[in-house]
């Protein structure tokens, strides 16, 4: 320790300070003590009982990660090393309206099937509230720290059950008082899946009446709108108006046009935001920088075969009449599950499989699949949902770069990964959305500015969040800070090795401990679940 030095204090000199204002960076100092920026700015005479050197190197705020789906990997890893390694220092979970909190029994036994192909089949997971979810975040420990979502698929599941049809009134006030509870839990708004099931069989009316609560408490509503593919605008559309008629902020997950059909289309979904918010609707959105997507085999059926839950999913499958008017959906006419446009089988990459005997299917496409058996795509696709009980995971590379790069230049625009970290071959997002948009979009192409890359990834969604003291660069703010040298940083997760470390962060901080130090995870879990303005401490 230097003579004089406080414990526990930390000093980082000589970076070039991002302070998440949008200002350019300045070389500086940075000391941290008690978990908490002390000082930043000028060189600094200060002693500490550690020092990093910065020297050509930059210091940020902690980059947010308004999409994950770490929801039980953070308790089956604290140390969160997908996430930590490229600088993420808080997670939002709880996302696309399906989550184990706050469920009961009985829809525990749908959605431990249904979230296999996203978590894996944890048989114990579940939680009846948020409440207890976050406690047992904090019990476990984290590197990161851990902010959630209600889920509106699950709580429509505990109400209404797998059907497909309208909430009665009295439903409907038990899904209210289910979202009013989850804020008062600590939860920072309401997530909605609405090209899944059960939360498409959802009205738009039964999700204004859910956001009025959650406009209440000060939270925001993050929908996975119904189609980014035939209907999106519309999608888009209707979700601008939900949040206008229940006055609630609105974020916009992963906001991207995909499929051929929007190629190009991006600018259309920007002016459609930028006119709500100059009629007073709060928008922001996130956007993960690559142009494949990601999500279950399953989630393609129509919504008609989904209702009822996995048991009458396989049995629909398995019925000769009701499969030929799966596939017929699938191929012709462009199922509600995938978007409204008929499947591109050459587009569908198997990422994981939950029985290990089908291991020999990941890394192909489905058309690869049937070519070498010697049939139709579709029926290639449903004998591997039936072979694996509905828990494929998929690949689908439908994106269009002109699309992401106009979706990521808007000024409401924040990062998040939509990482799935389960899988022999997961996609690359979940370990390298952040230094790719350092490394590909900020250095090598210049779509962004390094100061205002850093404000889409840390100062914005921390805004969004309410996180007043995290998410910038300044005396007493919470010491979540990311090093991390602006020449080197990169992604080096690919679609053949998505596991990969990110090149370019040495130092990562979580309340001024850290948890990456010279690029090696640390054996330390300082993060804690984050609870809203809206919690009411039991």
């Amino acid at each position: 320790m230097t003579a004089g030095a406080a414990a526990g204090t930390l000093l980082i000199r000589g970076a070039t300070i991002l302070d998440g204002s949008g200002r350019p960076g300045r070389t500086g100092d940075v000391l941290v003590a008690d978990g908490r920026i002390r000082e930043a700015g000028d060189r600094s005479d200060a002693s500490a009982a550690r020092m990093i050197d910065a020297d050509g190197l930059a210091v940020a705020p902690g980059f947010v990660d308004m999409h994950a789906h770490s929801d039980l990997a953070v308790l089956d890893d604290p140390q969160n090393l997908a996430a930590v390694s490229q600088g993420v220092t808080t997670q939002v979970v709880g996302q696309d309206g399906l989550a184990y909190a706050p469920a009961t029994e009985a829809a525990l036994d749908v959605l431990r099937e249904q979230l296999a192909g996203w978590n894996g089949p944890h048989a114990g997971a579940g939680w009846p509230d948020v409440a207890g979810y976050l406690a047992e975040v904090d019990r476990h420990g984290s590197a990161a720290n851990v902010a959630a979502l209600v889920p509106h698929g699950t709580i429509r599941l505990n109400v209404v059950g797998t059907h497909d049809r309208r909430a009665t009134p009295s439903e409907l006030a038990a899904m209210r008082s289910q979202v009013e509870r989850g804020m008062r839990d600590g939860a920072f708004g309401l997530s909605a899946g609405l090209s899944y099931a059960p939360g498409m069989f959802a009205d738009t009316a039964e999700l204004v009446a859910l956001c009025e609560i959650v406009a209440a408490n000060g939270g925001y509503f993050a929908p996975h709108q119904r189609s980014y593919g035939a209907g999106a605008l519309d999608g888009y559309a209707e979700m601008i108006a939900i949040a206008h008629r229940a006055g609630c902020a609105l974020h916009l997950t992963h906001a991207t046009m995909n499929f051929e059909v929007n190629r190009g289309r991006a600018g259309e979904l920007t002016a459609l935001i930028d006119d709500a918010l100059a009629h007073g609707v709060d928008i922001t959105l996130d956007t993960y920088p690559y142009l494949a997507g990601s999500t279950t085999l399953v989630a393609l059926l129509p919504g008609w075969a989904a209702a009822g839950g996995p048991a009458e999913t396989l049995a629909r499958l398995d019925d000769p009449a009701q499969r030929e008017r799966i596939i017929r959906d699938l191929d012709i006419v462009g199922s509600d599950g995938a978007h409204g446009v008929p499947v591109d089988w050459h587009a569908v990459e198997v990422s994981g499989v939950r029985d290990p005997a089908l291991a020999d299917r990941v890394g192909r496409t489905i058309a690869q699949l049937a070519a070498a058996e010697g049939r139709p795509p579709a029926e290639a696709a449903l004998d591997l949902l039936i072979a694996d009980r509905l828990g494929t995971g998929i690949l689908q590379h439908v994106g269009d770069e002109d699309n992401v790069r106009t979706m990521m230049r808007h000024p409401r625009h924040t990062g998040g990964s939509d990482g799935i970290l389960v899988g022999a071959k997961p996609h690359p997002r979940a370990w390298g959305t952040f230094p790719r948009y350092l490394g590909r979009y900020v250095r090598e192409h210049g779509v962004l500015t390094l100061e205002d890359a850093v404000v889409h990834l840390s100062a914005r969604p921390a805004r969004r969040l309410g996180l007043a003291d995290r998410g910038r660069i300044a005396p007493g703010a919470v010491a979540d800070l990311v090093v991390f040298d602006p020449a080197t940083v990169a992604d080096r997760a690919t679609f053949d090795e998505p596991r990969q470390q990110a090149a370019g962060i040495p130092w990562v901080l979580v309340a001024g401990v850290p948890v990456i130090e010279e690029g090696v995870r640390a054996e330390t879990a300082p993060g804690r679940a984050l609870r809203s303005a809206a919690c009411v401490p039991s």
